[in-house]
């Protein structure tokens, strides 16, 4: 994607992003009038339900051989993929008859979302569901409605390509700076080895367009998530079927705690991806993926240094905000998370 483009597409968004959904908690209630307004070339359809028997839907875009499968807030409380995906469905309902791009994008793939897997961990701000089962380690027991519901979907759709959408902690950092790690990829392992087979690389070829793009927006702000391998991931689970899986993780952006800025930067991630392999039939320019910088774990939210403790000692104290839902809203609290020695460490606030 050129800079031109780019400076049009940052004037669309401006313009257009979906302003009706805006916040970290989105719940089903929220989008669910936004769906059932999607009219051609989108087809709405209610999948099945969650474990509290709240809908859970799909969208389907797109007639064409490449398969790509693209859910979101399957942890309840990871909502900045939600709402890049709904202005994703604005972009294409706005560019469909204007733009080539969005054209070949329905002429060459078939596209299935599922913008809330997890309505009661939404409702509840939690990563789990309402049994408490968290549904991104659940792909080998499928103990959850929701989670057999996915897998049901991806073996019915059978796709080449998959999208898993999450947010990540404040606390990472892209490793070398102190930049937050505002978005981080991870084309998942399907071993212990981390084998890098064809499928892994072709994930992370994709992953290497997309964050080419980001590079010009944010630079620095790119990171990798760590490609430890998990038997019980989701992610993991299906690259090993086959299913090349990109995992893209919303973070932290200067002064955006509702990620109402990040969500742009996952907006311009997943429509770079869906550039990438509308145009591309082989996915061999994987190698850059390893110069993305690792994640770090070296930020905080806030951080008091020298402070004269009782026995007249110097400390720092780091603290991180979490959330709860209180009377139906969403509040915030400042927990205390380390003390000592911080110097290796940024504050997003100092004193």
């Amino acid at each position: 994607m050129k800079k031109t483009e780019l400076d049009i597409l940052e004037k669309w968004y401006a313009a257009n992003f979906e302003n009706k959904l805006v916040g970290r908690r989105i719940l089903l209630e929220d989008i669910e009038p936004i769906l059932k307004k999607l009219n051609t070339p989108f087809k709405l359809e209610k999948i099945g339900d969650s474990e509290e028997g709240k809908s859970i839907y799909q969208v389907k875009l797109g007639t064409g051989p490449k398969r790509i499968l693209l859910w979101s807030q399957m942890h309840g409380n990871e909502s900045t993929g939600t709402k890049a995906l709904f202005d994703l469905f604005k972009y294409i309902n706005d560019s469909e008859h204007t733009n080539t791009f969005v054209k070949d994008l329905l002429e060459k793939c078939t596209l299935v979302f599922i913008p809330m897997l997890n309505p009661d961990g939404s409702n509840n701000f939690t990563r789990v569901n309402a049994n408490n089962v968290d549904l991104n380690r659940d792909a080998v027991d499928l103990k959850a409605k929701e989670s057999i519901l996915l897998r049901h979907i991806l073996d019915s759709f059978n796709p080449q390509f998959c999208f898993n959408l999450h947010d990540q902690r404040t606390i990472f950092n892209v490793e070398g700076y102190n930049n937050p790690a505002t978005i981080s990829f991870l084309a998942p392992s399907i071993d212990i080895e981390r084998t890098l087979t064809k499928g892994r690389k072709e994930t992370m070829a994709a992953i290497v367009a997309m964050n080419s793009v980001l590079q010009q927006i944010i630079p620095n702000h790119v990171g990798r998530y760590t490609d430890e391998f998990y038997p019980t991931a989701t992610g993991d689970n299906f690259q090993k079927l086959g299913h090349n899986t990109i995992l893209i993780e919303a973070g932290h952006y200067k002064n955006d705690y509702d990620r109402d800025i990040v969500r742009k930067f996952n907006f311009y991630a997943l429509l770079s991806g869906l550039e990438y392999l509308v145009y591309n039939d082989t996915y061999t320019n994987y190698e850059p993926y390893f110069e993305i910088p690792n994640n770090g774990k070296q930020n905080y939210d806030l951080i008091i240094r020298n402070l004269k403790t009782d026995n007249n000692k110097v400390s720092s104290v780091a603290f991180q905000y979490e959330y709860e839902v209180v009377n139906n809203k969403l509040v915030s609290k400042l927990v205390e998370y380390q003390r000592g020695d911080l110097e290796k460490f940024y504050g997003y606030q100092e004193f």
